[in-house]
């Protein structure tokens, strides 16, 4: 018997790796002598990058960059296969980064993520995977793209920084200086979100506000988002539309854009990066999970891509997980056959975190336990 283990981490208690050893532990009990592999999976989210270094046993590149507001900081991004890097715009741009009380998106830069980017292509990598959820911007990735040698000139030609506030004074653009690898490389965008550059479901008041943005920063930020995208228009560049265009603050339309960059789900992206479709090979049951399930984890989240790989391949999966809410047996239509919450009482959720690794090992001997029930049936 084979068993595959791919699940997420529960955030704030279990990591994917701790998950690992806990389902391994238990397998051995109910199943002594099986056959167990583990990898880490995240969705494009926390963790991605740490999930692809260690399954493709590559590296970490430390590299000193600005901070959504131009501080000096030190970010790290993941190198695998000699000619692949995975980079996560929040290393460099993220939220958390900014003090709560300094959050403005008209103040705060994309451009650490371009440095990033530079660092990668300027070391020779050309399949890069950029993961953009967590950030901290709305200036349409202008910042970014400086990083890489555009030049954002306003009406009297001087250039532009490339914060949110620049949006509404850009005028031209000058692409003669953009990095020259980037003809070079193919670049994939692990997104999960389908919101366009502008409009009520746009970068700006979808995601605006948890940036730091009142109702009069919002409006004067998503009037210089059109001013933005009717400059990248003239320039050939058509994405206000595109779905996912207004990912993080509207990096995503900036990598459509400039770099001709792929949108992809961001589970669908790390499950190729590990080659899970050849991990499922004479694997006999997957065993995945997060820490909540509900509606939304049919749609990009770790539960969902796993399960439907699984069910491609003939392979049953279960899901273990932190609890259920409205909706989680949507879940059954994408190839993941039941549900075992690791909650088995009455308790608050302080006690369920901090009995969380308990509570999973006791999950985990339930559900080898009823498989090995079913395995008996006749």
């Amino acid at each position: 018997m084979k068993l595959l283990f791919a699940s997420d981490s529960f955030k704030g208690t279990l990591s994917s790796d701790q998950i690992i050893k806990l389902l391994n532990e238990s397998a051995q009990r109910v199943f002594p002598g099986c056959e167990t592999v583990g990898v880490p999976v995240a969705d494009g989210g926390e963790g991605t990058v740490d999930a692809v270094i260690a399954v493709t046993k590559g590296d970490y590149r430390k590299v000193k960059v600005h901070g959504p507001l131009m501080e000096e900081t030190e970010a790290s991004y993941g190198v695998f296969h000699g000619d692949s890097a995975i980079i996560e715009m929040a290393a460099a741009s993220g939220l958390p980064m900014v003090p709560t009380e300094k959050r403005n998106p008209l103040n705060t830069t994309t451009y650490g993520t371009g440095e990033l980017i530079k660092d990668a292509l300027d070391n020779g990598y050309r399949k890069l995977s950029i993961a953009i959820g967590g950030s901290a911007t709305n200036d349409g990735g202008m910042g970014a793209m400086s990083a890489l040698g555009v030049r954002f000139l306003d009406a009297q030609g001087n250039v532009l920084t490339g914060v949110g506030s620049d949006l509404e004074k850009v005028a031209d653009i000058d692409m003669s200086g953009l990095h020259p690898a980037v003809a070079e490389a193919e670049i994939t965008v692990m997104c999960d979100v389908t919101n366009p550059l502008t409009g009520p479901d746009g970068a700006t008041y979808t995601f605006g506000k948890q940036k730091g943005g009142t109702p009069e920063i919002l409006d004067r930020l998503e009037a210089g988002m059109k001013n933005y995208a009717a400059v990248m228009r003239a320039k050939g560049m058509d994405v206000e539309n595109k779905e996912g265009a207004g990912a993080a603050g509207g990096l995503g339309a900036a990598l459509c854009g400039f770099l001709k960059a792929n949108l992809k789900s961001g589970i669908e992206t790390v499950l190729d990066l590990i080659d899970f479709d050849g991990l499922l090979e004479g694997t006999d049951l997957v065993v995945t999970g997060e820490g909540r399930i509900d509606w939304q984890s049919a749609f990009g989240k770790v539960p969902s891509g796993i399960g439907m790989r699984c069910k491609a391949k003939g392979v049953p999966a279960v899901a273990i997980v932190g609890g259920m809410g409205t909706g989680a047996e949507k879940i059954y239509e994408f190839g993941v056959e039941s549900i075992v919450p690791t909650i088995n009482g009455a308790m608050d959720l302080e006690e369920a975190l901090e009995r969380a690794e308990e509570l999973y090992a006791n999950a985990a001997d339930r559900t080898f336990r009823m498989i090995r029930v079913g395995m008996q049936m006749k």
